[in-house]
Formats: C-alpha cells, sequence, structure tokens
C-alpha cells in the first residue's frame, strides 16, 4: 500500500493518515517529521537541512528526497507507506516518482480528500489549542465542555495567530495553486481518487478504505 495524501490545510488529512498506519501498520512518512528528526540527529542531510533553514533558506527537494529514500529504506516501509506532505508541486512529484522507480516501490494511490473552501475555513478558524497541554478542540465541530477552558487540565484555550481568517484563506490559496495541478498530474497516471472530507470521520475512513480495497469511493 503506498498512497500520497492530498488535502488542504484543515482537511482531515492528518487524521485520515493516523488512521491508516494503525489499520494497516504502514508508517506516515511526514516530510516535516523527517526534517525536525534528521536535524536533531545531526546526520549529514539534517546538518544540510540545518544550515539552509539558518540561512534564511527552503531546504532544498534534493535534501527532502534524499531524507525520503533514507525513510524507505527502513524496515517497517517494506510493506508500504503513507507520503504526507510531499509532493507539493509538479517538479517534486516528477522527481518522487523517479525515485520511486528507482527503489521499485511506485505509487499505488493518490487520495485527494476534498472539503469545500467555506467548510475549511470554518474549521480553522474554530480551531483552540490548550495553552498548557496542548489539547486542540474546534468551536464548531468539537467544542470543550466550557468554553475556553481545557476539559483536560483545565488551561487557557487560545486562538493560534495563523488562524485568523486572512492568513488561512492565503494559506488556502497558496494550497490550490500548488496542489491542482497535482490533481491533474496524478489522474493522468489513473491513481487519483478524491474523497469527500466532509460527514463523519468514520465514513470518512470508510470512504479510503472502499478504495484502498478496490471499490468506488
Amino acid at each position: 500500500m503506498r498512497i500520497v495524501l492530498l488535502g488542504a490545510p484543515g482537511s482531515g488529512k492528518g487524521t485520515q493518515a493516523q488512521r491508516l498506519v494503525a489499520r494497516h501498520g504502514v508508517p506516515q512518512v511526514s516530510t516535516g517529521d523527517l526534517l525536525r528528526a534528521a536535524v536533531k540527529a545531526g546526520t549529514p542531510l539534517g546538518r544540510q537541512a540545518k544550515a539552509a533553514m539558518d540561512a534564511g533558506e527552503l531546504v532544498s527537494d534534493e535534501i527532502v528526497l534524499g531524507m525520503i529514500r533514507e525513510r524507505l529504506s527502513e524496515q517497517d516501509a517494506a510493506s508500504g507507506f503513507i507520503l504526507d506532505g510531499f509532493p507539493r508541486n509538479l517538479s517534486q512529484a516528477d522527481a518522487l516518482d523517479r525515485m520511486l522507480a528507482q527503489l521499485t516501490q511506485p505509487l499505488e494511490h493518490a487520495l485527494h480528500i476534498d472539503v469545500p473552501e467555506a467548510e475549511l475555513i470554518k474549521r480553522l478558524t474554530g480551531r483552540r489549542t490548550c495553552s498548557s497541554c496542548g489539547a486542540v478542540y474546534n468551536t464548531h465541530l468539537s467544542p470543550p465542555q466550557q468554553a475556553g477552558v481545557c476539559d483536560k487540565c483545565g488551561g487557557e484555550l487560545i486562538q493560534r495567530s495563523d488562524d485568523n481568517e486572512e492568513t488561512i484563506r492565503n494559506r488556502l490559496g497558496v494550497y490550490t495553486e500548488q496542489t491542482q495541478p497535482l490533481i491533474a498530474y496524478y489522474g493522468q497516471q489513473s491513481l487519483l481518487t478524491t474523497i469527500p472530507g466532509t460527514g463523519p470521520v468514520d465514513e470518512i475512513t470508510a470512504r479510503i478504505e472502499r478504495v484502498l480495497a478496490g471499490d468506488a469511493a
């Protein structure tokens, strides 16, 4: 099971990735996690990434692909993987395809979790995070029992500075600009399935599982 997950911020992509990991026993390969781990461990690629970040530059695709290659060579990825956060554009998608061909591990599915923009904005502007324990709530979808107070530890719930509507619309605009070509790219390879990302979380998971089992979404 070799999957790339596509989905805008707020689409629930991370939640579904975690569920796939639990159900199928394959690793979620997040480029953000890989970068943080490599920098912390001081690996050769991690040192290159840190040098770029310290200089205020973007980490090159070559470095990120090197980290993905190393991760996919680990034993737990032998039966598959879920790529989350990469590729973000067409050049990365092409480079990824070439690398996976070299590893004889080509993608089997590109799953696009599709949520209307109005719903994404509602989800993201409603997000609140506990300032003490980090628990996450949503004023629209999963509110705390007492407004502004964490159910778990009683800490204050705050709205992150990047969860305001203007910033969110900018993030969604960037995502749309980068991702629309990827949707067509994977569609041309007959790998793409668009899955409605609204409704109960369990139903969205069931839609994904039907795709993986070879049925319609």
